[in-house]
């Protein structure tokens, strides 16, 4: 007897272009999406939405989606979606997601960072856990075999005991909500306390319509004692190595300045050891397979997804934090008592005419 099992229905918001490479307009996140989705064999994809109406027909025609929208408010009530995918640019993620939760959406998978304030990323995280909808964020590089053979080498005590993370990348933002994430991942999801960071915002740097940093040095720490340490843009230099995880008895680095995915030197031994990650370096391959694969199976069996919102927004906590702090020009302490984004004020100061 053969057992029919009910598939799940899947909307994709911001369908955008399938591009062979992505920049700073867009990385056609919404077909990678896709393929994770098609490879599960439980889920089928049933509409898609963007605001240009070929962008929708090319992705329509790709995956036989059989419904198409150019008004993304339309599509989940109508089409009695389980999940949905937010591919769009930052500013509009708020209020996608709680549109999607107010409507029935069961989950909602959306793409990072989270908002484009820190009021917009508490409201979507407070709509969706008072509605009990599962909200996750694509930060796939956890699922990533240098980063998760770099905390499991921590947890076996191979390093001693955590005393600081490192991380250098072009932007604390966009790029760096990855790692100022998996610092999380790799300290147990610990908060932080206080935060120090300083800006340097002389050249314009606008990322998927968000503006960001030149450069920026940044300073925090975390309720259990450990300390983060990011460097961005053109301070990224002073750290080396995409992250780094210092231990009383040595170190760790995932994305070394050699191109090395992941190196350690063990306790006992001055030597850095090559770790084989079997041909997986810091973007994949098979990443966002697998956060969707997780976010999925989440949802069918009600635990807490490996890439949760209440995970997220420690993140983007730290990294609104950060950027306070520059415009305070001191500590800013947890929680957050801020609502809007300060580097935009920053930029308004500083290139004021």
């Amino acid at each position: 007897m053969r057992v029919l099992i009910a598939l799940l229905r899947v909307g994709i918001i911001g369908t955008g272009k399938k591009k062979a490479r992505g920049d700073a307009m867009g990385y056609g996140m919404a077909y990678k999406h896709a393929e994770a989705y098609v490879s599960l064999g439980n889920c089928r994809i049933v509409a898609c939405a963007d605001i240009v109406k070929e962008n929708a027909e090319a992705f329509a025609g790709t995956y036989d989606v059989p419904s198409i929208y150019l008004d993304y408010k339309e599509m989940p009530s109508k089409e009695n979606l389980d999940m949905v995918s937010i591919c769009t640019w930052p500013h509009l993620h708020s209020q996608m997601v709680i549109n999607c939760a107010k409507a029935g959406v069961r989950a909602i998978h959306c793409e990072k960072p989270m908002a484009d304030t820190w009021a917009g990323a508490k409201r979507m995280y407070e709509e969706c856990l008072k509605r009990g909808v599962q909200l996750t964020f694509n930060h796939q590089r956890r699922f990533g075999r240098p980063f998760r053979l770099a905390r499991e080498f921590l947890k076996n005590g191979e390093i001693g005991e955590l005393v600081r993370l490192e991380g250098s990348c072009v932007d604390i933002y966009d790029y760096g909500t990855h790692y100022v994430d998996m610092f999380g991942f790799y300290n147990d999801e610990t908060p932080a306390e206080w935060v120090m960071g300083q800006v340097d915002v002389s050249e314009e740097k606008i990322i998927f319509g968000m503006p960001v940093e030149t450069s920026g040095v940044y300073l925090w720490k975390y309720e259990n004692g450990v300390f983060g340490f990011m460097c961005t843009g053109n301070a990224a230099e002073a750290i080396g190595a995409h992250n780094r995880l210092i231990g009383t008895e040595g170190m760790i680095e995932v994305g070394s300045k050699d191109g090395v995915p992941l190196r350690i030197k063990r306790k006992d031994s001055s030597r850095w050891e090559i770790i084989d990650t079997q041909g997986e370096g810091l973007h994949g391959p098979g990443y966002i397979n697998r956060a969707i694969a997780d976010a999925v199976d989440a949802l069918m069996t009600g635990r807490e997804p490996e890439l949760s919102a209440k995970k997220a927004i420690n993140a983007m906590e730290i990294i609104f934090a950060c950027y306070e702090s520059s415009r305070r020009r001191g500590m800013v302490k947890l929680p957050l008592d801020i609502d809007d984004n300060p580097i935009i004020e920053i930029i308004k100061n500083t290139r004021r005419p």
